[in-house]
């Protein structure tokens, strides 16, 4: 669906992305997550063509965006970081100008508006855009990147500097959008959005890719595995203490048997035994130290 092929970008000397190759498959969501000034939100502008590589090649849907960007733009629905509303016109009068632009015909149009906005839960038509919290405004950005109901949707950033529940509402709603077949490709901070939402994660460093692939794969490769035994003992032990309980938590397989062996054998009453797997951003903040 989108394939970035020993693709670089430099400013000046400066190269914003060196030599990446990338693949983005149809129908998956990808997170592409990295230090500031990784390249990420440079990958996404030389995705929707509003700059080009200095070399390489990017193709979507099978043709290169550098000869074909004006046919290649129709299929994709990008929301910047910084996306300005034109604060003087209403949520429907601004989204029908958009649609305008897109050539749609004024009927489908006010269809296609009038779905948007109930699915994002934004039932203020008529309410100014400048009117509107950040997260409302985000809402609505959204609802313009998606009005000509493109196949692929590039977001950076999509829920920065939003509150919790409205961040939530909106990657729950692009998951959505994946289960109606549409291909995202999108850059965050939110390490936690990125890992319950993302099929693949691609990190970055420096302008290349460390490594893309599914959690459980990056988990597999680069995570840990520890294990956390609780339990309540009358005797006194040489363990952690919390609430009561012994805790002992360890990597090793074996040592948690000859724990629960021991547990056994005292006649110990074991609270809970839980598997606890390394997060994206324990995974992360090692490759970025390294």
């Amino acid at each position: 669906m989108i394939s970035l092929k020993q693709v670089t970008k430099l400013y000046g000397q400066l190269a914003a992305v060196r030599d990446l190759d990338l693949e983005v498959e149809d129908g998956e969501i990808m997170g592409i997550i990295g230090h500031n000034g990784a390249g990420k939100t440079t990958i996404l502008k030389m995705i929707v063509g509003l700059i080009s590589p200095t070399s390489g090649t990017i193709e979507v849907m099978g043709r290169d965006v550098a000869k074909e960007s004006t046919y290649v733009k129709r299929f994709i629905g990008y929301l910047p970081e910084e996306s300005p509303l034109y604060e003087n016109m209403a949520v429907a009068d601004y989204l029908m100008f958009f649609s305008e632009l897109y050539k749609m015909p004024k009927r489908e149009a006010k269809e296609r508006i009038d779905l948007l906005l109930g699915s994002l839960k934004l039932p203020e038509y008529d309410k100014l855009t400048g009117e509107l919290s950040r997260g409302m405004r985000r809402k609505v950005a959204i609802a313009r990147a998606l009005l000509h109901d493109p196949r692929i949707l590039i977001l950076d950033e999509p829920n920065a500097g939003l509150d919790p529940l409205t961040s939530f509402f909106i990657i729950n709603y692009l998951k959505s959008l994946k289960e109606q077949g549409k291909t995202i490709l999108l850059s965050a901070h939110n390490l936690f959005h990125v890992e319950y939402i993302c099929d693949r994660v691609a990190i970055l460093k420096n302008g290349r890719v460390v490594i893309c692939d599914s959690m459980k794969a990056i988990r597999k490769n680069l995570g840990r595995r520890e294990y956390e035994v609780i339990f309540k003992a009358d005797d006194k032990l040489d363990y952690e203490q919390r609430e009561g309980n012994y805790v002992f938590r360890t990597a090793d397989i074996g040592e948690v048997a000859s724990v629960l062996e021991n547990i056994s054998e005292n006649n110990w009453a074991l609270v809970n035994l839980a598997i606890r797997e390394s997060a994206l951003e324990d995974i992360y903040v090692k490759l970025m130290a390294g």
